[in-house]
């Protein structure tokens, strides 16, 4: 099976690439690969706690699953600390990281995807 990075740039409601994302994540792990998703740039957003979207589905709920189901997750930290967000305003599961293991994650990788 293959080891896959999936980054996400995208924030979490209004377009639909950020599910996408995370289905096909979930699909890829269900499948047994192994999968890292990256979230920088507004898709940090994604794993913010305390959701409550109106009118798309909650992808805090997609993504606790993923996470549960062996999901790894990381943050970009320049990208967190931009937009005013820390490790307390995560879901568990998620690692705030530097640039350099988000390149070690890419770079270790079979398939890197982006959305």
């Amino acid at each position: 099976m293959a080891k896959m990075v999936i980054m996400i740039f995208e924030s979490p409601y209004g377009r639909e690439k950020a599910y996408t994302a995370l289905r096909f994540a979930l699909t890829a792990l269900t499948d047994g690969h192994e999968v890292t998703v990256i979230l920088i740039q507004d898709g940090i957003f994604i794993g913010k706690k305390d959701q409550k979207p109106a009118d798309y589905p909650n992808l805090m709920d997609y993504l606790q699953n993923a996470i549960s189901e062996g999901l790894k997750v990381i943050a970009c930290g320049v990208c967190c600390n931009a937009r005013g967000m820390n490790l307390e305003d995560f879901i568990d599961g998620i690692t705030i990281v530097g640039m350099h293991e988000i390149v070690q994650a890419v770079t270790e990788s079979d398939k890197t995807l982006s959305f």
